[in-house]
């Protein structure tokens, strides 16, 4: 896809966005900063996801990084007085932007992360907060906040846990080391590893099979596991009737139902 030449680029970096069909290509661009988020960067990343969230012609998200590396993380020095005021807990309040880490606003759509490189803090906060996590096998994961004074804020400190289990979440959360992919995909961390170079196709590819699925199903899918984690099992249980009759009588089960009997392919519409 066509990057923004360094020129051009607004100096606070960029959120790129591409459509492809029903996928939306969501990419960090501040290489020349080894995409180091700024305020203008994360408020832009989650405009991107409220357009996947509210999109009707959008069904899966792609999240992905340009240049060497998925993202060293904060600009720590553009976010510090705001961490002091508790700016990030006052913007998880709000209900008009998806937050991109999954702790104010979740998307109700999936969304695939290709992380590659250097992918420290935030990086590995994002890439827990989307569904499915492809790394390239050149990843370098470190979360390592409490060197600069500071903790994890984005979901590491329990994502991890429920994860990697506890002991592999405080080896890595209170020891602040770099590991590599194949450590991360053994604390589940990542689903896949991939030659470096080939993340963004992959991840691609996962998402356009996704978005051939019936999209509300997709979507009521998600919408059960993140009740599940949040909630817990009694609550999630309780939803599960009301959502599948919800289903059942969609536009879509119905042609899920005719395609199983004339044996074709579905086509979902999403209604």
């Amino acid at each position: 896809m066509s990057q923004p030449a360094e020129a051009t680029r607004h100096p606070d970096g960029e959120i790129t966005q591409e459509v492809q069909g029903p996928i939306l290509r969501i990419g960090i661009d501040r290489r020349e900063k080894y995409n180091g988020f700024t305020p203008k960067m994360l408020a832009d990343l989650g405009d991107a996801y409220t357009r996947l969230d509210e999109d009707p012609a959008l069904r899966v998200g792609v999240l992905f990084a340009h240049g060497p590396h998925f993202t060293a993380g904060l600009d720590l020095p553009r976010f510090h007085q705001g961490m002091k005021e508790g700016a990030a807990a006052r913007e998880r309040t709000r209900t008009d932007r998806v937050d991109p880490v999954g702790l104010g606003r979740a998307c109700r759509k999936p969304i695939v992360a290709a992380v590659h490189g250097i992918t420290y803090t935030l990086g590995i906060e994002l890439m827990l907060g989307a569904d499915i996590v492809v790394a390239a096998d050149d990843c370098r994961f470190s979360q390592l906040e409490p060197k600069r004074g500071i903790m994890a804020t984005g979901g590491a400190t329990f994502r991890f846990v429920e994860r990697g289990g506890w002991g592999n979440a405080m080896y890595h959360l209170l020891l602040l080391g770099e590991f590599d992919a194949a450590e991360a995909r053994r604390c589940g961390l990542v689903q896949e590893i991939v030659p470096a170079g080939s993340q963004l196709d992959r991840a691609t590819e996962l998402a356009r099979q996704i978005a051939g699925y019936a999209p509300l199903a997709i979507q009521a899918t998600k919408t059960s596991a993140r009740l599940y984690a949040r909630e817990g099992e009694a609550t999630c249980i309780a939803a599960l009737g009301a959502a599948q009759a919800k289903l059942a009588a969609s536009e879509d089960a119905q042609e899920g139902v005719r395609s199983f009997i004339e044996r074709r392919d579905p086509v979902f519409q999403g209604r």
